[in-house]
């Protein structure tokens, strides 16, 4: 096995250590099982579905063209399994925590994320009770779609404002948090509307939600950077042929 495939498993295999040390701990889920009316949980699944499909494209385009951004596709979905395993309860029915698909949303696109995503919702029904089956759908609509679309946009925006890459990372992660957060309380909203009135019941879920999902955001924008620096020692090539990494911008 060459130099980059050495180092590329070694922090894969520190990724999955992670993982199996995190997950026992996690007690709670995201939109659990039964919480949304079965219109909603097939409309946000119909939604997704073309998305899901877009990704599965564009997984296969990256990886025929380059065998070797399988590890760090790997990597990304540990990445996620990881941090969206690290939950903290907010109210009944769902809970704040890191998402981790900003990482990969900047290195892989949007779409590629949608795909992962599911698959990490998906074990993480099946094997820890996290979310669950009808709400698979929703779930990855705001962890799968919506947060990566905004991390990659803000991404790109903070890139090509000046930024450096450290500082549009953290933004792009943070961002991608967020917004899931926010898609998940309108799913809530729509699904539970308080005294017959969506909006006061969206004031209310984004209100509870706010006081662990900011600080969270703060924590997975931070994290993103730490594991992006130790990327960018181990596959800088990987990251260039990406377009990621530009040596005269680090």
């Amino acid at each position: 096995m060459n130099t980059w495939g050495r180092k590329a498993g070694r922090i894969t295999a520190l990724a999955l250590s992670g993982i199996f040390a995190v997950v026992p701990a996690a007690r709670a889920m995201h939109i659990a099982e039964g919480f949304l009316p079965l219109p909603h949980a097939l409309g946000w699944g119909v939604l997704t579905v073309p998305a899901v499909l877009v990704g599965l494209a564009a997984i296969r385009k990256r990886t025929d063209q380059s065998p070797r951004q399988l590890v760090l596709l790997a990597l990304c979905g540990a990445f996620a399994f990881m941090l969206s395993a690290l939950k903290i309860p907010s109210l009944t029915g769902s809970c704040s925590h890191p998402t981790g698909v900003g990482l990969g949303a900047i290195l892989f696109g949007p779409a590629t994320m949608t795909v992962i995503a599911l698959l990490v919702l998906v074990f993480q029904a099946l094997l820890l009770g996290h979310g669950g089956i009808t709400t698979l759908g929703a779930n990855t609509f705001s962890m799968g779609v919506a947060g990566p679309l905004v991390s990659f946009g803000v991404y790109r925006l903070a890139t090509r404002a000046g930024a450096k890459i450290p500082v549009a990372i953290f933004l792009a992660a943070f961002a991608g948090n967020l917004l899931t957060y926010v898609v998940t309380a309108v799913q809530l909203a729509l699904a539970h509307p308080l005294g017959g009135s969506v909006s006061a019941s969206l004031v209310r879920f984004l209100g509870v939600f706010a006081l662990t999902q900011i600080p969270l955001a703060v924590v997975e924008g931070l994290f993103t950077v730490v594991v992006f620096n130790v990327l960018s020692e181990y596959s800088r090539e990987e990251l260039k042929s990406l377009r990621v990494l530009q040596e005269e911008r680090i």
